[in-house]
């Protein structure tokens, strides 16, 4: 194979990101600015690709590549891979594209044998190090590489420092430390049929191998989905010389932010551990101290950690998180990567940046990740409730929960898969959990600090996280926790407020979030670039309330027939659907007339000036009836010859009788929309009287009211034409236009049939507005169930690759979004100032809205609480959209 697939920190650039994986580019350009970085090379992505598409081989002539590097390496630093006298030692780390922290697998201290072991422990006078450093391989290597499983390594050593009568590792002594390398060989002989291997080569090939493997481990194919990282990037592999954080009390290691990732504060913001290797902080065995008392034992360390922080952060426009190590006093950088951060914190970086001159405003709404913005609505605790705390450990991550208590993440799985909120309680996680990890409401550990692996992981998820609660006792097997002489097993509640690391016994009420500064602030300047209008779905004055107060234009989707289910309401609705006559009918519609009245007044009070886009009826009418089973069950329950029990049978016989007519083979294609307004043009008559009724009311009161009226379902132009003529003359009527009251108000479509979309340059003519509702177009285009294809098979098309999103979370852009497409061409041809938008779940995605910009459509309708989101993401979109057109502008020039 002639293609290079290995290249030296001194060969690479920040650029080469999609090459050497994060990590890689960045040792890379660490490298290329002067900064402390051991020395080391990186196997690409691309040779990550090749191996798994390969039947895990690595390809052909890479082991050539790697042999000479490693032989760069051995000149450089004048030591000799696998020798005895002066051994090199290497780690072996994963590095993707994307940030994936903990999902892969990382084996340190590789070349060590029980030769080199020896001639270390000699060449640094120490051989207690010398053998830890032995034992953390042998048990990395063989977890990672041969799979063993960690209780066995772990077993022996407890059984170790009980023997030693110990606590913690630092304090086994060499003598044990040797025993245990031991002990650790016969582990791999009985669970792996092999002893640790002693030709360092093999070590290599096998860790490299392995690293390349975990791109496929379940945790990462998890974290993936969970993040929306493609499963084609692969993973690089660095290989690095090892530098000791564990010679001795002058040595260290750790993990720091540039600011804060839990609220955006400026300053150093980690945590190290004096005495230990890298794995130790994020795997929470040891619980660190914070970066700040690094001031007082190494100073001088401190001074340059801080500069260098500085400086990366100048270099990268960015929050870092930076990996170091201390050895014998000297500081080295391991890592620096984009900091993992919460929604509240990636805000108040990305305002303070603009503010500190180092972004423009585009940058950082760009820097914004959408999605996040849900989190930063986190619930609070109401603090008047706080009854019972029970312990309190490290705040590291926001937001509370309340849950009953679970010890595994299967468990957690499980429990929450059945409709229970559940607080996974864990000594630490690790990468394994990750699967319980999002099942649970909230993450409790009892080691562990702010950068071990729950931490960042509930942060990336926005899930509550409190960790490092070292006064209370875990007891696994028998399920509960113990603290200050109490017991709580599982099933029991527990509320955790990660903002302060409270962990409070039972239920404690919870409290919604505010709006930040910042956040106004970022949606300001969204605001200030976007084109897309952003509107809301809202059935509800409350639910047009909170749309307005998150920043919506008006609302682009109410749906009637939710305000029909009401109690107040429901059981005149029955009795209109059961009546025998289309008088009985409109007796019953006239009843209904004034709360319906009422409804749109309360809208349009609460969106005075705002456009308010009304869907008449929608669905079949049977949805608003008992269903066949239960009425069949209620006349069973019936004894017979109670004549008492008469006259409940006649009223539950004809009931019956009534939904079985009314009961259709396919009610979503059945008699609904529009079609029921042709059938039962009194239904619409009412609805369109209560909307205009209610308009001239409030437009009496001085408001402003903006109605659009949306007619459902259509198929053919035929059906518009009829229904916009029918509103038309109603508003005649009721507006009594020759008094000279006016009132502006437009008439447009729900677009969701095909047929429609295909037609829409006949459908145009009789529309003042398009809105596309998608969740049935995709349904309608896809010949999907919602309900049938997410109950049953959609996850398997999605597991296998057959689709790469949900369509019904994630616009189907080819399919549905074509018909999209060539219904805004169509009608716009017909009617150019035709109003477009998308009023279906799309509204509210990120990769769905980026669709609407390039398409052209006016605006996009979501919930209310996806508002902010949608400004933010509207942003993006023209953003992106703005750089894609200056381009092909460019080109043409």
């Amino acid at each position: 194979m002639n293609q290079k697939q290995v290249y030296g920190f001194t060969e690479g650039n920040a650029g080469m990101k999609t090459l050497l994986g994060g990590k890689g580019a960045n040792l890379a350009e660490m490298t290329r600015v002067g900064l402390p970085v051991p020395k080391g090379f990186t196997i690409t992505t691309d040779a990550c690709k090749a191996y798994l598409h390969h039947e895990r081989n690595l390809p052909q002539g890479i082991m050539t590549q790697i042999t000479e590097a490693m032989a760069d390496l051995e000149a450089r630093t004048g030591q000799g891979f696998g020798e005895r006298e002066n051994p090199l030692l290497v780690s072996v780390r994963s590095g993707s594209v994307t940030s994936m922290p903990g999902m892969m697998d990382t084996i340190l201290n590789l070349g060590l044998n029980d030769e080199s072991v020896e001639g270390l422990a000699k060449l640094t006078g120490n051989p207690r190090f010398a053998y830890d450093c032995y034992r953390r391989l042998m048990q990395m290597f063989g977890n990672v590489v041969l799979g063993i499983e960690h209780i066995h390594f772990d077993r022996l050593l407890q059984q170790l420092k009980t023997e030693e009568g110990v606590m913690d590792d630092q304090e086994v002594s060499a003598d044990g430390w040797i025993r245990l390398t031991g002990l650790y060989n016969s582990c791999y002989i009985k669970h792996a049929n092999r002893p640790f291997p002693q030709n360092v080569h093999e070590q290599l090939q096998l860790a490299i191998e392995a690293v390349f493997g975990s791109w496929n481990n379940p945790r990462a194919i998890v974290y993936r989905k969970i993040n929306q990282i493609p499963d084609d990037q692969g993973t690089a592999v660095n290989v690095q010389c090892m530098v000791f954080g564990n010679k001795g009390n002058d040595c260290g290691t750790g993990v720091v932010f540039t600011r804060n990732p839990s609220t955006g504060e400026t300053g150093l913001y980690g945590e190290y551990l004096i005495n230990a290797q890298g794995e130790d902080v994020v795997a929470g065995i040891r619980t660190p101290q914070p970066i700040q008392t690094l001031h007082e034992e190494m100073p001088d360390v401190y001074e340059q950690l801080s500069r260098v922080a500085n400086g990366l952060e100048l270099h990268y426009k960015d929050m870092q998180d930076i990996e170091f190590t201390v050895e014998n006093g000297k500081l080295y950088l391991l890592q620096t990567r984009g900091g993992k951060r919460n929604a509240q914190a990636a805000l108040k970086i990305a305002v303070d940046l603009v503010t500190e001159g180092l972004l423009r405003k585009e940058d950082a709404l760009n820097r914004i990740e959408a999605a996040h913005l849900d989190q930063l609505l986190h619930r609070g605790i109401d603090e008047a409730a706080v009854k019972d705390l029970l312990a309190t450990g490290l705040p590291a991550s926001p937001g509370a929960a309340a849950g009953q208590i679970v010890f595994d993440a299967d468990t957690a799985e499980e429990w929450a898969r059945s409709g229970k909120q559940v607080i996974l309680v864990r000594p630490e996680t690790t990468p394994e959990d990750i699967h319980g990890v999002l099942a649970a409401e909230g993450i409790l550990t009892s080691r562990g600090g702010m950068t071990s692996h729950a931490a960042v992981v509930a942060r990336g998820m926005g899930k509550p996280c409190v960790c490092g609660c070292e006064s209370i006792r875990i007891q696994l097997e028998e399920k509960r926790i113990l603290v200050d002489g109490r017991s709580l097993t599982e099933g029991e509640w527990l509320t955790l407020d990660g903002g302060s690391g409270r962990v409070i016994a039972g239920i404690v009420p919870l409290r919604e979030a505010e709006i930040t500064p910042e956040l106004e602030r970022m949606l300001e300047w969204a605001d200030e670039v976007r084109t897309l209008k952003v509107l809301a779905n809202a059935d509800s004055p409350q639910d047009a309330r909170t749309a307005r107060e998150f920043g919506a234009e008006g609302i682009g989707l109410c749906r009637t027939e939710h305000m029909f289910l009401s109690p107040a309401k429901l059981p005149i609705v029955q009795k209109m659907i059961l009546a025998e006559s289309k008088e009985e009918r409109v007796q019953a519609l006239a009843q209904l007339l004034p709360m319906q009245q009422q409804d749109f007044e309360e809208i349009f009070e609460q969106m005075d000036g705002l456009p308010v886009t009304i869907r008449l009826l929608d669905p079949p009418l049977h949805e608003f009836l008992p269903n066949s089973a239960e009425l069949q069950k209620q006349l069973a329950q019936l004894g017979e010859g109670q004549a008492d029990a008469e006259p409940e049978r006649r009223r539950l016989t004809v009931l019956l009788q009534k939904v079985n007519s009314l009961h259709e083979a396919n009610p979503m294609l059945g008699q609904r929309g529009c079609r029921l307004g042709i059938v039962y043009p009194e239904i619409y008559d009412m609805q369109t009287e209560a909307i205009f009724k209610a308009a001239l009311k409030c437009v009496d009161a001085g408001i402003k009211v903006l109605p659009e009226i949306m007619i459902p379902l259509v198929g053919h132009d035929s059906e518009l034409k009829l229904l916009r003529e029918r509103v038309e003359a109603l508003a005649r009527e009721i507006l009594g236009e020759e008094k000279g009251r006016r009132l502006d108000y437009k008439i447009g479509t729900m677009i969701e049939v095909p047929r429609a979309a295909l037609t829409a340059h006949r459908i145009a003519p009789y529309a003042d507005f398009f809105s596309f509702g998608t969740n049935d177009l995709t349904q309608m285009t896809l010949g999907y169930s919602r309900d049938d294809a997410e109950g049953k098979f959609l996850t398997h098309y999605i597991d296998q690759k057959l689709l790469s999103h949900n369509p019904f979370q994630v616009l189907d852009t080819e399919g549905v979004g074509r018909l999209i497409e060539m219904a805004v061409s169509a009608g716009r041809s017909v009617k150019p100032s035709l109003k477009t938008g998308i009023c279906g779940e799309h509204g509210g995605d990120k990769e769905s809205i980026f669709f609407c910009q390039r398409v052209g459509l006016n605006y996009v309708s979501c919930s209310p609480y996806r508002i902010p989101l949608a400004r933010i993401a509207a942003a993006q979109a023209w953003i992106q959209w703005n750089g894609e057109q200056s381009r092909e502008t460019a080109k043409a020039g």
